[in-house]
């Protein structure tokens, strides 16, 4: 007999194995946490982009420069306070290198930031106002330079002053768009209540780490300048808000994960009467989830979140496995006699289910590949472990779930209920119903939604976004070009454009790489605007001769002008680590084939007029809630064909473990009656469905499965029948728990989950039910 020397084992010496394997499971999750990579990329859950709007809308979420903005506000204190505080903050971020660049309308970077080579580019970098290098223009600069010598600023200027009078570099970093207004040399709000800074990360909006770190580094920084002064910081930005639900997630995890475990070990304990079963509950749900996380680490670069997240419903799924064990053992019967018996039911369940996750390595969409690789590893782990492993840790049965009492009356209330006939025909015609003619859009397209940002948050972000001038996160610009040259003079053709647009109201700001780095054309073209050195030499003499200067002291400033009046043009490898790379890079896409040129706007106001406008003139308007929107539709195509395939997989699969039309009908009617009932109930509470409830809706149709084989499983023997009815109450009360506590999370991916799954758990229990066989016979007996 198979197991025999095993069974042969004391109590004593199965515990000491049990405790041995969660010993081992311990040691490999340490090993596995110290391992693992987790991502957050949403980008991950989105199918391969076929369209240059979608392309461009994968790259924004996760690199571009509307992905990494992070928003400052200081409040708290008086002007001189929050002024102080925000130079402070500037100061000690732009030296930190986790941030591209950092302004608060104090000069975004010092003389010694920019290499020296680069430092006569200025002028060609950025406009030179008409008249500014000729006598007066230079006689008026000078007057200015006194006073700013005179004011707080002037420390910070006397360094600059000898290579630019005219502070040609601080128009070239002005260019930046910014809308506060400057007091005291900082960014303030228009009620001069708070300091504003702008920042952008070095990493990627979706890279949870990289953005964790930047924020982390700003809050330091934050309480080393305003220990003891009661000031505090709000910020805002796609980082901010992907760590605010990173730590909101780990809580909620934290939580929940707590609550389900003790409701594990609390309902193994009430419902078998012994210490030992949840020790033993436990060990293939573990082993199960690491099993599933071992598998997606080898086969993907990194695990992203949300796989980890779904972890928690295998609670609930196979949790199922030892539970139907347990309640199935009995006295006179062993363990691997007991097991075996069960196989072909619990087998079937398990591939089936198995079977629908498959298709998901089809999907054409990374994340759900992942879901996939991991939900099959951990089903067939789980059911491995309790087919081959727990009966050996288990102590021989000393009582029968069928003989309690409890038990027996509900079974015989149930038995008294009416036989389901025309009722369940008409039940599916309403559901199909109210799913069909309930108000509000069926599908759930944006991307969103799937957020839990709270809306305060949104609002005040949507303020400091207005305050800054920072980009909009909805619409761009994008202008292509065979190279970097041509689509920075493309893009720049737009600037009257834009420039009319802003004049008239409709456009409150944009931003593009060819402010940064105009294309050569135009550096020529200002090149050949410089005065020649002895004309320069003889203007600056005679405005100097009208100011405290010394004659000599800018002679740095000679030399500088000269050298941008011979140097050849600026190209982007040229500016290569660099503060003006950060700004020109995030703006400026650089493909093989090609490149492409964003254009950022803030503030549009009339979308499709300006739309049409760009399009006259050779750019291409891009509407990345548009985009996305499509986006959405075609994974949710994707996957729906997916589920198509998955339900004609697992029908076959019931239809070759029961070959009998009959017993599979009984089996799949349960499951399909709750996936009409289910989206019925979701569509008429206004509910818009996500890919996340079609999981949900996979995952609950597997259980009911496994609802209709295990009443299958039972027969017509009133004892088989009754132990049955305990494992399957065990079974979806633990499941019942896991997934209404998921449907109270905040965090909207487990919140669709979990009331699916909770909702379609209910009925499959009912259904399966009322539907099982032995039920029509018997009642069908008695009339």
């Amino acid at each position: 007999m198979p197991g025999g020397r095993v069974l042969n084992l004391s109590s004593t010496q199965r515990t000491a194995l049990a405790l041995a394997w969660l010993a081992l499971l311990a040691v490999a999750g340490w090993l596995l946490a110290s391992q693992l990579q987790v991502s957050g990329d949403l980008r991950k859950f989105m199918p391969e982009p076929r369209t240059a709007e979608q392309k461009l809308l994968i790259e924004e979420l996760g690199d571009g420069p509307g992905s990494r903005l992070l928003m400052l506000a200081i409040h708290g204190g008086d002007v001189p306070v929050l002024a102080a505080q925000s130079r402070q903050l500037a100061s000690q971020l732009r030296g930190d290198e986790r941030f591209e660049w950092v302004l608060n309308g104090d000069s975004p970077m010092a003389l010694e930031d920019l290499p020296d080579a680069l430092l006569p580019y200025r002028y060609l970098l950025a406009p030179v106002a008409p008249g500014q290098l000729q006598a007066d223009g230079l006689r008026q600069a000078l007057d200015e330079r006194v006073a700013d010598l005179a004011s707080p600023v002037g420390g910070q200027l006397e360094a600059l002053l000898p290579r630019d009078p005219t502070l040609q570099l601080l128009t070239l970093l002005e260019q930046q768009p910014r809308t506060p207004p400057v007091i005291e040399g900082v960014w303030f709000t228009e009620q001069a209540d708070q300091a504003l800074l702008l920042l952008q990360t070095h990493s990627a909006g979706f890279d949870p780490s990289g953005q964790q770190q930047a924020v982390d580094a700003v809050n330091a920084a934050f309480a080393a300048v305003s220990a003891g002064t009661g000031t505090q910081l709000e910020m805002t930005g796609p980082g901010a808000f992907a760590v605010k639900i990173g730590n909101q997630t780990s809580r909620e995890a934290s939580t929940i994960g707590s609550i389900d475990s003790l409701g594990l070990v609390l309902l193994l304990l009430l419902a078998y009467r012994g210490w030992k079963y949840p020790l033993l509950g436990f060990l293939p749900l573990a082993s199960a989830g690491l099993a599933g996380l071992c598998a997606v680490a080898i086969g993907f670069e990194g695990v992203h979140g949300i796989t980890i997240a779904f972890g928690f419903t295998l609670i609930g799924v196979v949790q199922d496995y030892p539970i139907h064990f347990f309640s199935h053992q009995r006295p006179g019967l062993s363990p691997w006699a007991n097991v075996r018996a069960l196989w072909p039911t619990l087998g079937t369940g398990v591939v089936a289910t198995c079977i629908a996750y498959l298709t998901f390595l089809f999907s054409g969409v990374d994340g759900l590949r992942q879901l996939s690789v991991f939900t099959i590893t951990a089903l067939l782990t789980a059911a491995l472990a309790t087919r081959y492993l727990l009966p050996a840790l288990v102590d021989p049965a000393r009582r029968d779930m069928a003989d309690q009492a409890w038990l027996q009356r509900l079974w015989l209330g149930i038995e008294r209920l009416p036989r389901p006939r025309h009722s369940l025909w008409l039940l599916a015609v309403l559901a199909v119903a109210v799913s069909a003619l309930a108000p509000g859009a069926f599908w759930q397209n944006d991307l969103s939604r799937l957020t839990p940002v709270d809306p305060v948050d949104l609002a005040r972000d949507a303020q400091l976004r207005n305050a800054l001038g920072a980009a909009d996160t909805r619409y761009l610009i994008s202008v292509d070009g065979t190279d970097a040259e041509q689509a920075l003079a493309r893009s720049q053709a737009l600037l009257p454009l834009l420039q009319a647009q802003v004049q008239q109201g409709n456009l409150v700001n944009f931003d593009m790489a060819a402010r940064w780095l105009p294309s050569a054309a135009l550096q020529r073209e200002r090149q050949a605007a410089l005065p020649e050195a002895p004309a320069l030499a003889a203007a600056l003499a005679e405005a100097v001769a009208d100011s405290p200067f010394r004659a000599d002291a800018f002679a740095p400033f000679l030399a500088d002008v000269e050298r941008a009046r011979t140097a050849p043009p600026l190209g982007v490898a040229d500016i290569q680590g660099t503060p003006l790379a950060g700004a020109v890079q995030s703006l400026l896409i650089q493909r093989p084939q090609h490149t492409l040129a964003l254009i950022t706007l803030t503030g549009v106001e009339q979308p499709d007029a300006l739309a049409a406008a760009v399009a006259a003139h050779g750019g291409t308007w891009v509407d990345l809630k548009q985009a996305s929107e499509s986006l959405v539709a075609a994974w949710r195509v994707r996957v729906l064909l997916a589920l198509g395939v998955a339900m004609l997989l697992l029908t076959a699969t019931v239809w070759l473990a029961l070959r009998d039309r009959r017993r599979v009908w009984r089996v799949l009617l349960p499951m399909l009656l709750t996936t009409l009932v289910v989206l019925a109930v979701l569509r008429g509470l206004g509910i818009e469905l996500n890919l996340f409830h079609l999981i949900g809706l996979i995952l609950a149709a597997g259980l009911g499965l496994d609802y209709g084989l295990f009443f299958e499983h039972a027969g017509d023997q009133r004892a088989a029948q009754l132990r049955t009815l305990h494992g399957l109450l065990v079974c979806s009360a633990m499941t019942l728990l896991v997934f209404c506590l998921l449907a109270t999370s905040s965090i909207p991916v487990l919140r669709a989950i979990g009331s699916t799954v909770a909702l379609g758990v209910a009925c499959n229990f009912l259904l399966a039910l009322l539907v099982s066989r032995h039920l029509h016979k018997e009642v069908a007996h008695a009339h």
